[in-house]
This record gives structure tokens, C-alpha cells and sequence, in this order.
């Protein structure tokens, strides 16, 4: 049991290590402790070339065991040629990044539109006993001339 919650906690490491820190920007100054922020991150989609995701979320200033909220957003643009490197799954997630000590996620999860070749990127954070409703969602369109290989 102890080597599957030390398997879990360093793939949510490394999940939420892949993405880069563009910017921050203070939301309240505290005296004692550090501000709170809104965070932009970016990360590349791990299965699909061509595509970044830009990822803003609040950061809580508070020391210890403090939890972040649940604001979040997400915007994906094609910023090179778009190149898929398998074929991939109607819905998977593509980001997972812990939000407070153990138990609450901001995800970003890639879903397929068939219909209108169209990746969509929904962002949304769980909590193991109650999640958050608050999500963002964006979405890219890939050419008509290249389908998506779905699985």
C-alpha cells in the first residue's frame, strides 16, 4: 500500500512538472506569509505536436497545509504544424497538478470531436470527497485535410 501512494504522489509530480511557469501576478499582499497569485503556466500536449496549453490558476500565499481555490482556465492554440505522434484516445488527460498538500487536482483532460476534427481541453480541479463544478473549456480545430487517428 505504501509503495502505490509513493507511486501515485511522484507521477503527480511529474505530471504537473512538465509544464512551465510563464508569469505570476499578486491578487493580495499579506505581511506575514507570501501574496496570493494567479499563475499562467504552459505546457505542450504530450500526443500531439503543434499544440500548447496556457493554464492560469489561483496559488495560495498561506504557509503549510493551505489549499488553493478551484479558479482555473485553460486556452490551447496550435502553435506549429499539427503532428500527432500515435493515435489517441477520445479522452484522456493530458495535466494533473496537485493544488494542495494531498488531495485536490487541477486536471486538463483532451477530449476528440469526431465530427468537427476538433480537439477540446477541459480544465477542471477534484478533490477526493468533493470537486469543484468551476471549469474552463477551449478548443483546436485541426484541417479538415488531416484527421484525428483515434483509437
Amino acid at each position: 500500500m505504501k509503495n502505490r501512494f509513493v507511486a501515485l504522489l511522484l507521477s503527480s509530480l511529474a505530471l504537473g512538472a512538465s509544464a512551465e511557469t510563464i508569469g505570476t501576478v499578486s491578487t493580495t499582499f499579506k505581511l506575514l506569509s507570501p501574496n496570493d497569485k494567479v499563475v499562467v503556466d504552459v505546457f505542450d500536449d504530450p500526443a500531439v505536436d503543434g499544440v500548447a496549453c496556457y493554464l492560469s490558476h489561483a496559488k495560495t500565499g498561506a504557509l503549510g497545509l493551505a489549499e488553493d481555490t478551484s479558479d482555473a482556465a485553460v486556452a490551447c492554440r496550435q502553435v506549429g504544424p499539427i503532428r500527432f505522434k500515435e493515435k489517441i484516445d477520445k479522452q484522456d488527460e493530458v495535466f494533473n497538478a496537485r493544488s494542495s498538500f494531498l488531495f485536490k487536482h487541477v486536471r486538463v483532460v483532451r477530449m476528440v470531436d469526431v465530427k468537427r476534427n476538433t480537439l477540446v481541453y477541459l480544465v477542471y480541479s477534484d478533490k477526493i470527497i468533493d470537486g469543484s463544478p468551476k471549469n474552463s473549456v477551449t478548443a483546436v480545430a485541426v484541417p479538415a485535410e488531416q484527421p484525428i487517428p483515434v483509437k
